[in-house]
């Protein structure tokens, strides 16, 4: 009796417990930072500027997300990570949301209890390699060393594409993404490989980028996305609503130049009125104000201003939209609607 008794009061302990613990968004505003989770530096997606100022693809959605919560976008605290911190960081509570060009995976997703928001990049595995080595393919690897960075699907895509080719490597491995890189430009390895584009942004910036090549092929699907831990789904929400938020707005063709236009008051279109918070209150819906998305949207700009701005072809990462232009452009990008 005495140990039901026990079991009991533990089990109503547990509940109060859980009932009054502060939700991330409670947390956030409290503390008035954003912690992200972000890489340590990969030029494009994120990394510090020569005045040490966060700048790139993944960092303008930690911004779109802190001006969303807190009005301002700059309410930021970066926590750079490796392959084999990210989750631990975010899952420790020292990360609130992750945007680390990370491969949304199943035993991720359960294993360890992160909650994926949409795809805001989709990317394949691939090789870069000295283009005087005179090869072309990657089938033209076996025997090759690769260098690689450990704790990442790249470790193990790689292992699968020379297994299921019959062929042979030998992997030189390191922690962090600037470890691979020193490790190929030293000529430890003969090929670097990781998602096609982050060799975009490693080639970008070696001394001589004209000879270093990326083999044509891609051998794996990267869905790349934004994470947040497991068990607080209103932060899931803003986070992932903040994430289709940008993506609607390029697909309504809503700019950081006419968003105050289009927002002014409401207009013919009901999806960008919604957009903007002058029809319906969509922000009650995950505890934020009318304005939510228009902050968001006002402080990075809509996903394609995102894209060409940090990644696109008129930087020196030059990446087309591909499967990343809007699917009203041929692309696969696709937003659940905001209603």
């Amino acid at each position: 009796m005495r140990t039901t008794k026990i079991i009991i009061l533990g089990a109503i302990l547990a509940l109060v417990s859980t009932i009054t613990q502060a939700s991330t968004l409670e947390e956030v505003k409290a503390r008035g930072v954003l912690n992200c989770v972000v890489t340590t530096g990969l030029a494009g997606f994120a990394a510090p500027d020569e005045n040490g100022r966060w700048e790139g693809f993944d960092v303008e959605f930690c911004r779109a997300v802190a001006a969303a919560v807190l009005g301002d976008g700059e309410k930021v605290r970066f926590v750079p990570s490796t392959g084999k911190t990210r989750f631990t960081l975010l899952n420790s509570g020292e990360g609130d949301i992750l945007f680390r060009n990370t491969t949304e995976t199943m035993s991720r997703d359960t294993d360890l209890k992160l909650t994926f928001l949409p795809v805001n990049y989709y990317d394949g595995q691939g090789f870069l390699i000295r283009k005087d080595s005179g090869i072309t393919s990657a089938m033209q690897l076996d025997g090759a060393s690769v260098c690689i960075q450990t704790g990442t699907t790249t470790e193990l895509n790689l292992a699968d594409f020379f297994s299921s080719n019959k062929m042979n490597y030998e992997p030189v491995n390191s922690e962090t993404n600037e470890e691979s890189i020193a490790n190929y430009t030293s000529n430890r390895c003969d090929a670097y490989t990781t998602d096609a584009s982050a060799l975009a942004s490693t080639r970008a910036a070696l001394k001589d980028p004209s000879a270093h090549i990326i083999l044509p092929e891609i051998i794996s699907k990267e869905p790349l996305a934004g994470a947040v831990r497991h068990g607080d789904d209103n932060w899931t929400d803003i986070a992932k609503w903040v994430v289709n938020a940008l993506i609607i707005a390029e697909e309504l063709g809503v700019t950081k130049a006419n968003l105050h236009d289009h927002c002014a008051a409401p207009g013919d279109n009901p999806s960008i009125n919604r957009l903007c918070g002058t029809e319906g209150n969509m922000g009650a819906f995950i505890g934020l104000d009318a304005q939510w998305a228009v902050r968001a949207i006002d402080n990075a700009g809509n996903y394609a201003e995102i894209y060409e701005a940090t990644i696109g072809p008129n930087t020196p990462l030059a990446l087309e939209r591909g499967l990343n232009a809007s699917w009203k452009s041929g692309g696969i990008l696709y937003a659940a609607p905001i209603r």
